[in-house]
C-alpha cells in the first residue's frame, strides 16, 4: 500500500472512529469528552497528512473537524434533553450533511418535502455557473497579461467560482437531496448579497451551518456566563480558529490572519449594533446598508485567503499555476 492509500485509510478510520464513538459521547452528554475528541482528532490528522500535497491536507482537515464538531454541536443541542435521535440518523446527519442541527434527520424516511427539486435545479445552475468561472481563469491564464493584475483577478475569479460550485452548488444539491427523504433541510447559503447588516450576514445568510455551530457550542453556553458580547467575541474569534486550521495549517504559513479577520467582523458586528440602537441613519437606508456590509466582509479578505494559501491551495485545486 502506497503511503497516500495508508493515510486516506487511517482519515477514513479516524473518521469512522468519530461518528461511531460519538453517538455514545452524545447519548451520555459527555460535552468535555466531545471537545476531546475534536482536538485528539485534528491533531491526529494533521500528523498523518503533514508531507502531504495541501490540498489534500486542507480537505481532510476540514472533513474531520466538520465531523467532529457534530459531536459537539449535537451533545450540546440535546443537553438535559432526551436524546430522540437513532443511531442510523445520527451517522446519515454526520456524513452526508453540511449543517450543524441533527433534530431535522429525525424525520429521515418520511414523505418527500416539498421545494426538493426547487432546490437541486439551484444547485445545479450554480455549479455550472462556478464551472464557467473557472474556466474563464484558466482562459484569462493563457493570455498572459500584467502578472500582477492576472494574479489579482484569477485568484478573486477562483475564490467566487468555487464558492458558487460547493457553497451554492453542491450544498443546494444537498439539501433538497435529503428533503425528498423527508428531511428538514434548507440552503445553508441564503443570498448574501441581499444582507442589510453584518449581523444578518454572518448569523442568517451566510454559512449557516458555521453560524449554526458557533451559535450551539460557544455563544449559548457561554452567554449567561460572560455576557452576549464577550461571547460574540468568543464565538468569532473560535470561528477564526477553526479557519486557521482549513486554511493555515495546509499551507504552514499565514498564521493568525484568518483570526484576526474573524475578531475584525465580531468587532464589527459590535460597532454596527450600537450605531443601529442609535439609529444611525445610513444604516436604515438598504442601499447604504448593503454597501456597508459587503464592503466590510470584503475589505478585509485578504487576511483571510492570505497569499499561500491562494498559492498553495486555490491555484493547483483549479489546476493553475500563479
Amino acid at each position: 500500500m502506497t503511503p497516500l492509500l495508508l493515510h486516506l485509510f487511517y482519515f477514513a478510520l479516524i473518521n469512522l472512529a468519530v461518528m461511531l464513538e460519538g453517538y455514545f459521547i452524545i447519548k451520555e452528554q459527555m460535552i468535555f469528552q466531545s471537545w476531546l475528541m475534536l482536538a485528539v482528532g485534528i491533531i491526529g490528522i494533521h500528523l498523518i497528512f503533514e508531507f502531504e500535497h495541501p490540498v489534500l491536507r486542507m480537505l481532510a482537515l476540514i472533513a474531520t473537524t466538520f465531523t467532529a464538531m457534530k459531536v459537539v454541536a449535537v451533545a450540546e443541542s440535546y443537553k438535559g434533553k432526551k436524546l430522540t435521535l437513532k443511531f442510523t440518523q445520527w451517522t446519515v446527519f454526520a456524513g452526508g450533511w453540511a449543517g450543524m442541527r441533527a433534530q431535522p434527520f429525525e424525520t429521515l424516511g418520511a414523505k418527500p418535502l416539498a421545494g426538493a427539486w426547487r432546490m437541486i435545479g439551484f444547485g445545479i445552475s450554480r455549479v455550472a455557473a462556478g464551472a464557467v468561472l473557472i474556466l474563464l481563469a484558466h482562459g484569462i491564464v493563457s493570455i498572459q497579461i500584467n502578472t500582477g493584475l492576472t494574479y489579482i483577478l484569477v485568484s478573486a475569479i477562483l475564490l467566487v467560482g468555487f464558492s458558487l460550485i460547493l457553497h451554492f452548488g453542491m450544498l443546494g444539491i444537498s439539501a433538497g437531496t435529503w428533503r425528498l427523504k423527508g428531511v428538514n433541510t434548507y440552503l445553508l447559503f441564503k443570498s448574501p448579497a441581499k444582507s442589510t447588516s453584518l449581523t444578518e450576514f454572518w448569523s442568517k445568510r451566510w454559512n449557516v451551518a458555521f453560524s449554526e455551530m458557533t451559535s450551539i457550542t460557544i455563544f449559548r453556553p457561554l452567554r449567561n456566563r460572560i455576557g452576549g458580547a464577550a461571547a460574540l467575541m468568543v464565538a468569532f474569534i473560535f470561528s477564526g480558529i477553526l479557519h486557521e486550521i482549513a486554511l493555515s495549517v495546509p499551507v504552514n504559513a499565514g498564521y493568525g490572519l484568518p483570526t484576526l479577520y474573524f475578531i475584525i467582523q465580531g468587532s464589527l458586528v459590535l460597532v454596527e449594533r450600537a450605531l443601529m440602537k442609535n439609529k444611525v441613519s445610513f444604516l436604515q437606508d438598504k442601499v447604504y446598508a448593503r454597501i456597508w456590509t459587503l464592503f466590510w466582509v470584503i475589505a478585509p479578505m485578504p487576511l483571510l485567503f492570505h497569499e499561500q494559501f491562494i498559492k498553495q491551495v486555490l491555484w493547483p485545486l483549479a489546476g493553475l499555476r500563479p
